[in-house]
């Protein structure tokens, strides 16, 4: 792709509404746009980011056993007053009516409707177990949306719930979505923690978040360094699970590990994922049963997991960033290679990054060419702002001993290499780069 050929309305200064470095960052390089309170455009860099979040997800969704399906935003009321979630979770619903007066909620979550199609497609233990899984927008009536995409009124989540016959299967299956969880995470480059959680509105008897480690993070986390136990703060005060004898204010101090009597490390996390085992909590009311080999009707014993799609692009930016730019890696970059002329009206540079960009277009390098008339600052600014994790310069002075300079922004590395290496060079140091 070529920089004139697309958009990227990158700004000098930092938006005033904007609180933390994530927020910042993307809005003045470009990755969204504003549209009102927790609403946000995802401009084409952002979309691109987003899209290789959803793609690692959907590649670990399906080697897991999940089956992507499709379910619609606007739900009826009906289902939820049958559920019991209507009062509890009322605050947090944008509702819409119909022409007939009919009220609908635009989906918050969907495991009423997730149910309800099971209840009506699922008949016997052979149609068991199943996973199904959506990548969709979600809404939600936040009181006060802050922080970019980290709570927004509208947001992309990736929702998945799990049918089993037997509370061990769904134990089972339960622990498989962990694994998965810790897959994508581990993909899309997080430091992460995987706590102890309360199930809060969604119910169920086990419980756990995925917490990106940034100091912006809302929640606080104690983590014990010895057997890496870790719990949310706020569940842990409640539940006393790090009230031991040893630490009789747990609502004052970390406290110490129930398991080891190691003193709890405080830690701050942004959550990107919560798994639920929910039971039968939903299946039981809204009629998702299935016949056993005996012939008898039991509700399938569920669970459910969530992923903040466009929550992880902020969180990563959180945790890879400084007050120049975005510290991109391999995996989420919008592009993985920035070819930079320096010059584009002096022709031996023009043709020689036109030429660099061929080649590498050819051997499918996911790469930008900043065609544009600019100063060099303001291109070396732009290309800082953005992050990319290979930055490719050429200029006259470089051009006169037949080398290029390749920079890796993500390790703070720069080299110069002969031209006709360049192709070899910008492979390697992509491999050197945390694996896709």
């Amino acid at each position: 792709m070529r920089w004139t050929k697309t958009f990227i309305p990158t700004l000098k200064e930092s938006p005033l509404e904007a609180e933390i470095r994530s927020h910042r960052l993307m809005l003045r390089s470009g990755l969204i746009q504003k549209l009102s309170s927790g609403l946000y455009s995802f401009l084409p860099l952002g979309l691109r980011s987003l899209r290789k979040i959803e793609k690692i997800i959907r590649e670990e969704m399906d080697s897991h056993g999940a089956i992507e399906l499709l379910l619609p935003i606007l739900q009826p009321k009906e289902i939820w007053t049958q559920s019991g979630r209507w009062d509890s979770m009322r605050d947090l619903m944008l509702v819409a009516e119909d022409r007939m007066k009919r009220s609908f909620v635009l989906g918050p979550t969907h495991e009423e409707i997730i149910t309800d199609l099971a209840a009506k497609r699922i008949r016997s233990y052979r149609d068991l177990p199943k996973n199904f899984y959506q990548i969709q927008t979600k809404f939600r009536d936040e009181i006060r949306p802050r922080f970019g995409l980290m709570r927004a009124r509208e947001f992309l989540m990736k929702d998945s719930y799990s049918f089993d016959t037997t509370d061990e299967a769904a134990q089972k299956a339960y622990w498989n979505m962990v694994d998965a969880y810790r897959a994508i995470f581990k993909r899309c480059g997080f430091k992460f923690k995987m706590v102890e959680a309360d199930t809060g509105v969604m119910g169920g008897s086990l419980s756990h978040e995925f917490m990106v480690l940034a100091d912006s993070g809302e929640d606080e986390i104690l983590v014990c360094s010895k057997c890496d136990d870790a719990f949310n703060r706020e569940w842990a005060v409640s539940r006393g699970a790090n009230a031991s004898s040893k630490s009789s204010e747990p609502s004052q101090k970390g406290g110490v590990c129930p398991k080891c009597a190691t003193p709890y490390e405080i830690l701050r996390g942004i959550e990107v994922g919560h798994v639920f085992k929910l039971g039968t909590k939903y299946s039981a009311i809204l009629g998702a049963h299935y016949l056993n080999e005996q012939g008898v009707q039991n509700p399938c014993v569920m669970g459910c997991y969530g992923i903040g799609v466009s929550r992880c692009l902020a969180a990563f930016i959180e945790q890879n960033s400084n007050e120049q730019g975005i510290l991109w890696n391999r995996a989420l970059a919008p592009y993985e290679i920035l070819i930079l002329p320096v010059m584009m009206e002096n022709l031996t540079v023009k043709e020689s990054a036109e030429n660099l960009y061929h080649q590498l277009k050819e051997q499918n390098f996911d790469c930008l060419l900043d065609d544009r008339g600019e100063r060099a600052g303001v291109k070396f600014k732009d290309a800082d702002l953005i992050g990319f994790p290979l930055q490719v310069t050429l200029g006259q002075k470089l051009m006169d001993t037949g080398q290029v300079e390749i920079r890796s922004r993500f390790h703070s590395k720069t080299e110069l290499v002969n031209l006709q290496d360049a192709i070899g060079v910008i492979g390697r140091v992509l491999e050197e780069m945390a694996p896709l």
